[in-house]
């Protein structure tokens, strides 16, 4: 897959000052414009994150947040992988989000990896065949789903 794709990953989703709808783009915070300008500038987008409290993890709900007035995620190429010890619910919740800001082929670019643990190392290898089987469905239908984006 790496010979295929670029991957940037974006690490400041905890500097990201809680979302506040009233700033305008003039007093919108530095790091909420550098976060939206890696993902304006990406042909797609991939999250991985567990569930927590069968919920979406508030620090990602809040980044996803400073996005849904800006487009930054319409018509995005997007692909949700939840990992987490069930996960159902905050995957549930996060695809409802991703519908409604119009990320493109959420409905197919999605993947719930229910006990992580017993399918993935410590170091973050793959070690369930089948799990390794569809990360790489769904990552190749990302691929698929930027280049027809880009047509």
């Amino acid at each position: 897959m790496s010979d295929r794709l670029t991957i940037d990953t974006y690490d400041g989703i905890g500097r990201l000052p809680h979302f506040d709808p009233g700033l305008t783009d003039a007093g919108t915070p530095p790091e909420v414009l550098a976060f939206r300008g890696m993902l304006s500038a990406a042909d797609g987008v991939l999250i991985c994150t567990p569930e927590y409290a069968h919920g979406v993890p508030g620090s990602l709900k809040n980044a996803i947040d400073w996005t849904v007035g800006s487009g930054e995620f319409s018509q995005k190429p997007t692909v949700l992988i939840t990992a987490s010890t069930e996960g159902r619910f905050g995957h549930a919740a996060l695809l409802e989000t991703l519908r409604v800001i119009e990320a493109r082929n959420i409905g197919q670019l999605n993947l719930l990896i229910p006990f992580v643990r017993t399918k993935v190392s410590g170091d973050g290898k793959i070690t369930d065949p089948g799990t390794l089987e569809a990360v790489k469905t769904v990552m190749n239908l990302m691929i698929q789903t930027i280049n027809d984006a880009a047509k």
